[in-house]
């Protein structure tokens, strides 16, 4: 056999052309649009800036996240309510999604009609889901208070206005399309689950809830961390929404997110770039040990 047929074949220019685009160019868009804002936000965090002239950049430590922790008032309400969208998302609407995709893979009839009608908001940006809300919770002419009125209880209720209210406003309006996007998720993985499975465990004398608390659910385990994570990260970033139906302000009573602080800082008229940058890298912390500490858990539960 002659050395030419045994030895690897080489790319040719164009392939390696190719290979440069298909791979180059995504790691470039990341690099550029990704990791080096990141980085770049973690270096000004320490520093103070107007945003305006790069000689007005000055070192001061620790300065800005000295002042968040201690003296900053949003902070901590801010906090509280990210952790509160994350409990009330992981509660209700990410298990409601798993119970609708689980019965509409029944074979019912019209599942094809309920499966659009519930994924519907899903096809619409959370901008524009605040704003179908935001006349839904109109405490003169919206939806909400006219069927209250009708029904002879409810009055003028400010849905948006009342600092009680109205993140739990907010927090309906942004399960409303969470929901339908965890059903989808949860139907993708039911198509892939080998019904033989589920004809073992009914031969087992096993029910549906059995079967599916048995059986299902920790065979589709690949499914539920990427819904773990993506419940996660959409509760930490909820901004869209919550931008819109808080009239594009993250101080308003009752509904300080962090997304929103970190908004109002970096492009608000005070122009605190580095105080600004301090809060998105602690908000990067707090996402990454999230979901750091599920991901380790789940695979050293593989691994044992």
């Amino acid at each position: 056999m002659s050395s030419a047929s045994s030895s690897p074949s080489r790319l040719g220019r164009g392939d390696r052309f190719f290979l440069t685009l298909v791979i180059g160019l995504p790691l470039l868009a990341l690099l550029v649009f990704v990791w080096l804002p990141a980085l770049a936000s973690i270096a000004l965090s320490f520093t103070t800036w107007d945003g305006i002239d790069l000689s007005g950049i000055h070192w001061t430590g620790t300065a800005n996240y000295t002042e968040i922790l201690t003296n900053y008032p949003p902070f901590w309400p801010a906090v509280a309510h990210n952790v509160l969208w994350l409990l009330f998302t992981a509660l209700l609407p990410t298990p409601f999604g798993v119970f609708l995709a689980y019965h509409l893979d029944q074979k019912i009839r019209f599942t094809r009609f309920y499966q659009t009608a519930v994924f519907l908001p899903m096809v619409l940006s959370l901008a524009v889901v605040g704003l179908v809300w935001e006349i839904v919770y109109d405490p003169d002419t919206g939806l909400l208070n006219s069927l209250l009125g009708a029904a002879g209880t409810g009055g003028h209720t400010d849905w948006l206005g009342d600092p009680d209210l109205n993140l739990w406003a907010v927090l309906v309006a942004s399960a409303w399309r969470h929901t339908g996007y965890i059903m989808i998720l949860y139907l993708a993985g039911l198509k892939s689950f080998d019904p033989a499975l589920k004809e073992a465990a009914a031969l087992d004398g096993a029910d549906g809830r059995q079967t599916f608390f048995r059986v299902t659910l920790p065979a589709l385990k690949p499914v539920n961390v990427i819904i773990v994570v993506v419940t996660v990260m959409e509760s930490l970033r909820a901004f869209d929404i919550v931008y819109v139906l808080g009239g594009g302000t993250g101080s308003r009573p009752g509904m300080e997110l962090l997304s929103l602080l970190i908004t109002d800082n970096i492009i608000g008229e005070s122009g605190h770039i580095g105080y600004g940058s301090a809060l998105a890298v602690l908000l990067l912390l707090v996402s990454l040990a999230a979901i750091g500490a599920f991901l380790v858990q789940t695979f050293r539960e593989e691994d044992a």
